[in-house]
């Protein structure tokens, strides 16, 4: 029967044959989305919805969709129907509000082959998929999941849909990629790179909109694959300033306001703890050297982040629950401010300071 099909479709026959091999055409990146700062601020999952398509069209074995939830995940492959009884070769699935099935069937899809899988919902709601997820991460299987509403940013749906402890669950998750991207082009390269890795993948994606990082400015393209990189690497600094996803705006701003007192700040954004901790130790501590102060900056749980910023290190995150506000109110509120970046980056430079005269 393959025999007689390779033959009536030879084309169709070696498409399938590439997709069940993983084997991609030759830059099927290329199509990916290029961001400018011109085009204003951009949510990460608008970003991931536009990078999306782009993969779609590139990927013929690209193909899922969301728990209910498509319109607010941005995760819609524009014009490729819906798959079900009466289009079963349409690309965009209809889970329904069952987030643990969806999960199971992503990890299904990929033991399969030939595909590439994805299952989307609100961040929070990965609580609901915990056990799949665990699953995918056991197999190695190559599922993504998409997490858009990231964090208390989301605003008035409050304390229920906004994730705390979230992002630290999951990178406590032996097997899983994490990537908490900080503007519309790194969102772009985290979808290159998920596509290309081996095992499973979370994307964690913001409802609000943030700037447009340069990318000819900023190293973007090679900095997110290797899951942290030096966005402003001021001469020997006289801190560090560490974030993730939409705080890594704040860094960059209170690291301006600093260079104005004379105080050096280097800022490192930081989408992928997987990917960095599997760096070279040279590039590890080239990005982090761990005799300077550093203060780390994340709209979440702060348990993890020692690992980074170490026991003379600070953390600006969240070890409770939000609260119902615009989501811009709820975090000037909660700390996430330049005020509160500035007032943590003096003391723990006052600290530094007095702990090197002591010893002296």
């Amino acid at each position: 029967m393959v025999g007689r099909y390779s033959q009536k479709y030879p084309e169709l026959s070696h498409q399938l044959k590439n997709m069940m091999d993983g084997v991609f055409l030759k830059d099927w990146d290329s199509s990916l989305p290029l961001f400018s700062p011109n085009e204003g601020s951009i949510s990460t999952r608008d970003a991931s919805g536009k990078a999306m398509n782009a993969v779609a069209a590139a990927l013929p074995g690209f193909i899922g969709g969301s728990a209910d939830l498509a319109g607010s995940n941005r995760t819609t492959l524009k014009g490729l129907g819906d798959f079900g009884f009466v289009d079963n070769q349409g690309r965009n699935i209809h889970f329904g509000v069952r987030e643990h099935a969806m999960a199971a069937m992503v990890n299904g899809i990929a033991l399969h082959g030939g595909l590439i899988p994805f299952g989307a919902t609100f961040f929070n709601f990965s609580d609901y998929m915990r056990p799949s997820l665990r699953l995918a991460a056991l197999m190695g299987v190559h599922s993504i999941f998409v997490f858009t509403h990231d964090s208390i940013g989301l605003g008035q749906d409050g304390p229920t849909h906004q994730p705390i402890e979230h992002l630290t669950s999951l990178r406590a998750m032996p097997g899983l990629t994490v990537f908490r991207p900080a503007d519309a082009n790194e969102t772009a390269v985290a979808w290159r790179v998920a596509v290309g890795l081996l095992g499973p993948v979370a994307l964690v994606l913001t409802r609000q909109a943030l700037p447009v990082l340069d990318p000819k400015q900023y190293s973007v393209r090679t900095g997110v694959a290797k899951g942290a990189y030096v966005l402003i690497n001021e001469p020997d600094p006289d801190l560090i300033l560490v974030a993730t996803g939409s705080e890594v705006q704040l860094a960059l701003e209170a690291a301006q306001t600093l260079a104005k007192s004379g105080i050096r700040a280097r800022v490192v954004s930081m989408p992928s703890w997987e990917l960095f901790a599997k760096q070279p130790a040279e590039y590890r501590d080239s990005v982090l050297p761990i005799n300077i102060p550093t203060l780390a900056i994340e709209a979440g749980a702060t348990l993890c982040w020692y690992k980074w910023v170490g026991r003379t290190g600070d953390i600006i995150g969240l070890d409770h629950f939000g609260a119902s506000a615009p989501g811009e109110v709820v975090m000037e509120k909660l700390g996430f401010n330049v005020d509160n970046v500035l007032q943590r980056a003096r003391k723990l430079l006052r600290q530094a300071k007095s702990s090197a005269t002591a010893a002296a």
